[in-house]
């Protein structure tokens, strides 16, 4: 698109430089800049976008939006307007010609579970012969390209962008996991969701939001502004539920365990293979089997199965789909090894995920649960000494080390988990990830589950100063091979 045409018809706004210049995508990251891009210098609470006008001009951007005019920028067109940031979403929706209406939008919210959630969605709704792109925390898929996120929910000119390439590859369905952030940041304005989803609510992000009930009503800005022909597909056990509800004029559908629920689960048999229970909607009855392990998955499934209702599949349909799902990468996640040592790993880095996730080991467990667990710098600091307690009382040995530790000191970070312990000077501290997973793979015998906690299918991790390659999956492999215990 040329930019003359980009930026037709808005007021305030002057060109300095070629105006017939050729626009091939809008970014406000520098760091995202290729050839032909248009650069937003927005100004933001902690960055000022025009100190990053150079990199994007290195990057190869066509033209920069600024709100001051460079009279040393001389072959690279420049726009000035009062304020850029407030053309971005204008800018976006004129470029890449509203996406989000072209493709049945499905948003899943809530602390945990987000991900099971919108990776079973896909699934079944592709069984289903749709098309569909994804937006999460584990991959970006847009039906043309998979690569790993930058975030959950991406800013409003990348996720626009992602959803005009999955329109592109004819993708029908964009499926989004939707974070409490991207809500409050109106990162997902303008997209009017066809089905909302809302998985539970539990300790998160207190480093953001300032309280359990502030964090409770940004999820609930998802259901608050559907539209009355949209449908919301909510987990009725969760407290918070109530929330989720009450402003919220679209269709409800709810889930659960309790009599209340429109679509319920009972009669729950459960082995270290998989699960089995009875799916209750409607006056229709049907047994579905998964390989997925944990109580809480029950709720994942009853969300999608919901979800896949509402798109039009039968229940026996999902049913029998739901047989051949085998997993998303990093949640409960089992580690193949030639030892046949009993590892799992995990993206747990909640107290109310790692709960879960030692409670589901226990239920088959037949030997000790060794739990190597960190937790993130620069990130809630209040849930530290709640996941020390988790997994001290969960665990038989718990090795605390670090996760991503940022801008913090991994030995500070540790303390403060400590601190919630009641025995301390039980749980063994070894900060160097790799040793730790080492250490617990070294105790551990054929009977024993160990579960390695916090990161899942994370590739990195994150320092001060530096970020490293660091797959949990792959050092915990390497470390069942050097295994010198007993094989069985």
């Amino acid at each position: 698109m040329k930019l003359k045409i980009l930026f037709k018809g808005i007021d305030q706004v002057q060109i300095r430089g070629m105006k017939e210049v050729e626009i091939k995508g809008i970014s406000a990251n520098s760091k995202s800049i290729v050839p032909g891009y248009l650069f937003i210098a927005k100004r933001g609470k902690k960055f000022d976008g025009s100190t990053f006008i150079p990199e994007a001009i290195q990057g190869g951007a066509a033209a920069i939006l600024t709100d001051t005019y460079d009279p040393f920028i001389t072959e690279t067109t420049q726009v000035i307007y009062p304020d850029p940031g407030a053309l971005e979403f204008l800018l976006a929706e004129r470029f890449y010609e509203k996406p989000s209406k072209k493709l049945k939008m499905i948003g899943i919210t809530g602390t945990n579970g987000k991900t099971t959630t919108s990776y079973l969605i896909k699934y079944l709704l592709e069984k289903h012969k749709e098309k569909c792109g994804l937006i999460g925390t584990v991959a970006w898929m847009t039906g043309k390209r998979v690569f790993p996120p930058t975030h959950t929910t991406p800013d409003f000119l990348t996720l626009t962008r992602l959803l005009s390439e999955m329109v592109e590859a004819k993708a029908t369905t964009g499926i989004m996991e939707v974070t409490s952030h991207a809500l409050e940041q109106n990162r997902v304005q303008g997209i009017d969701f066809q089905v909302a989803v809302f998985t539970n609510l539990t300790h998160d992000h207190l480093d953001y939001h300032p309280t359990m009930e502030a964090y409770a009503q940004a999820k609930a800005l998802l259901f608050r502004r559907l539209l009355p022909s949209a449908s919301a597909v909510i987990n009725i056990d969760d407290p918070a539920s109530n929330l989720m509800m009450r402003e919220c004029q679209a269709r409800f559908l709810t889930y659960g365990a309790t009599s209340l629920a429109e679509l319920r689960a009972s009669d729950l048999k459960m082995t270290a293979g998989g699960m089995q229970f009875k799916v209750h909607y409607k006056g229709e009855l049907h047994v579905l089997n998964t390989q997925l392990i944990g109580r809480f998955n029950v709720s994942n499934v009853l969300a999608s199965v919901g979800v896949a209702l509402i798109q039009g599949m039968t229940l026996p349909a999902i049913c029998e789909a739901m047989k051949s799902f085998t997993g998303v990468p990093g949640r409960l996640e089992r580690v193949p090894n030639r030892k046949k040592l009993q590892v799992f790993v995990d993206f747990a880095h909640t107290p109310d995920a790692l709960e879960k996730a030692l409670k589901t080991l226990q239920e088959f467990k037949q030997g000790r649960i060794i739990t190597v667990f960190g937790c993130g710098g620069d990130r809630d600091a209040k849930k530290r000494p709640l996941m020390g307690l988790i997994a001290e009382k969960l665990s038989d040995v718990s090795i605390l080390t670090s996760d991503n530790p940022r801008g913090e000191n991994p030995s500070e970070i540790a303390r403060q988990v400590l601190g919630g312990c009641e025995k301390p000077e039980q749980t063994i501290v070894e900060l160097d990830r790799e040793k730790a997973i080492a250490k617990a793979i070294e105790i551990t015998t054929p009977h024993d589950i160990i579960l390695i906690a916090g990161k899942g299918h994370e590739t990195t991790q994150i320092f001060a100063h530096r970020t490293i390659h660091f797959d949990d999956r792959k050092v915990a492999k390497d470390a069942c091979e050097r295994w010198q215990g007993i094989s069985q």
